[in-house]
């Protein structure tokens, strides 16, 4: 007797996170120009914290659940891609949105997206492959993939984060129009050409190579999800996103108001900012690693860091290039060198086609190395 499909569950209780993430939007574009003007109570900051947190990784969470169902409809690597893309739009459009709307904070985004490379390059790609050797030993990977994404991260990091340090047109880490005009179009291009090798004429580097161990798993990472139909999720995944959009200028002002009343570094904006969006493809990713799919955790991961930069700079660069706003994309020389660490350790993990604990647990190091500097 062959088993029947189970049906889809039911819309209003599958979207619970759309739901609540409405009524909350609502709330605050009705009351929360009251509620956060003039806020100086911090128990009252560290309600508003945690009900946005819990709803915006609610809706983080169910943006990743349709595009899992998305990855299913569309197999691999596109399904990954479609992850990835949705988890870093979810960046993007929060920091444009405050951008946008917010108060001036010119090292908002760059510290975002420094932070989002530091835990995924580091904390997530290290606990992956130290969790990931720990059961299996050696897990094997497409080196061609990899090789790939470093490729492309390395230029787009060091051009976007790295080179307007040193810049001498403009005081600071900040851009000339000119270098600006030039970092949009390049990042943006870059990306472009790399979106349309790994969707066409190159897909096959980023799949698990056929000769090395074999998941253990039949349905690669996407069991219990019954998908709908592709129109569906895509819409649903869209509309859970828009709350996320509307949310981040509140989510914003009460990180900041945290921040100065703490004494708190400004960069910890940043790494919370990174830690939320992160939370879902890091448990897909670690959920991958686990069932030795490496190359889901590597297209996941190192996915997660070249979209970061190639779809978060040209958007914060169009912001402020077309509106006056005040932005900021050099780091500071110890981010500098913690960045130019993390790449070079990357590259030099994966150059062989394998990997063991050992990487993950030097992964590790340097991320920890990078929080503790936060504090320091």
């Amino acid at each position: 007797m062959t088993n029947q499909p189970q049906p889809p569950p039911n819309v209003l209780r599958s979207e619970g996170s759309l739901w609540i993430g409405t009524v909350t939007t609502i709330l605050f574009l009705i009351f929360g120009k009251s509620w956060l003007v003039g806020l100086s109570s911090p128990s009252l900051a560290g309600l508003f914290f945690v009900w946005l947190f819990v709803v915006i990784l609610w809706l983080a969470f169910s943006v990743v659940r349709h595009a899992d169902c998305l990855a299913i409809k569309l197999g691999e690597p596109y399904g990954t891609l479609v992850l990835t893309i949705s988890v870093v739009g979810i960046e993007a459009v929060m920091i444009a949105a405050v951008m946008l709307t917010g108060e001036e904070n010119p090292t908002l985004a760059r510290d975002t997206m420094f932070s989002l490379i530091m835990i995924v390059l580091n904390g997530l790609l290290g606990l992956t492959l130290l969790l990931g050797g720990m059961r299996h030993h050696e897990q094997s990977y497409n080196l061609s993939g990899a090789v790939s994404y470093l490729g492309v991260l390395t230029p787009l990091s060091v051009l976007s984060l790295i080179v307007p340090s040193f810049t001498d047109s403009t005081p600071g880490g900040s851009v000339s129009r000119l270098m600006g005009f030039f970092l949009l179009f390049m990042s943006l291009g870059l990306y472009l050409v790399f979106l349309f090798l790994q969707t066409n004429r190159h897909s096959r580097f980023f799949m698990q190579p056929e000769d090395g161990p074999q998941p253990t798993k039949e349905l690669h990472g996407h069991e219990g999800l019954v998908p709908r139909s592709t129109r569906f999720h895509a819409l649903f995944l869209v509309l859970s996103m828009l709350p996320i959009v509307l949310l981040a200028k509140s989510m914003a002002k009460v990180v900041s108001f945290g921040i100065d009343s703490l004494g708190a570094p400004p960069a910890l904006g940043g790494f919370l900012v990174a830690i939320l969006v992160l939370a879902p493809e890091g448990m897909s990713a670690i959920k991958a690693a686990l069932d030795n799919q490496l190359q889901r955790t590597i297209n996941l991961s190192l996915g997660a860091a070249t979209s970061s930069i190639g779809m978060t700079v040209p958007a914060i660069l169009a912001i402020s290039l077309f509106t006056g706003r005040e932005l900021e994309l050099g780091l500071d020389p110890l981010q500098i060198v913690l960045l130019s660490l993390t790449l070079l350790l990357s590259v030099i993990s994966f150059t062989t086609g394998r990997t063991n604990v050992l990487q993950g647990v030097v992964h590790l190091i340097v991320f920890a190395s990078y929080v503790v500097l936060i504090f320091d």
